[in-house]
């Protein structure tokens, strides 16, 4: 059974759901930009700085949901991770469209952040 933080106080079950929405969110862009690494340090693709670009954003994306699940617990909201689905796209015909589909990932996870503002 889930009991409530003793330090929890004006904190929405509708904004907690928010958070931990958020927190898969920036989980599943970090798992894109992982696939995206692991594409471009394929032998046959082997174009390193296009690799080191995306883990720099998957990093990023990481460091999103570990300060988003530290948020969770101090309020003293409960963190429930989720599945992180597979990424719709791991391989790229070239360099522009994998900036294309970073830029469309970019901008879902930035509509889930103006989501969770609008909750909180």
């Amino acid at each position: 059974s889930t009991t409530l933080s003793q330090c929890r106080q004006n904190y929405s079950a509708e904004c907690e759901e928010a958070v931990n929405g958020q927190i898969n969110m920036e989980f599943r862009a970090f798992y894109a930009y992982e696939a995206m690494v692991v594409h471009f340090r394929r032998d046959d693709v082997a174009l390193e700085n296009f690799a080191k670009y995306f883990q720099e954003s998957a990093n990023e994306e990481k460091e999103h949901a570990e300060l988003f699940i530290k948020f969770q617990n101090q309020r003293g909201g409960r963190v429930q991770l989720r599945a992180i689905p597979v990424p719709e796209k791991t391989e790229f015909k070239n360099g522009l469209e994998a900036v294309e589909h970073a830029l469309k990932l970019e901008k879902d996870v930035n509509q889930s952040l103006l989501d969770l503002h609008k909750a909180a």
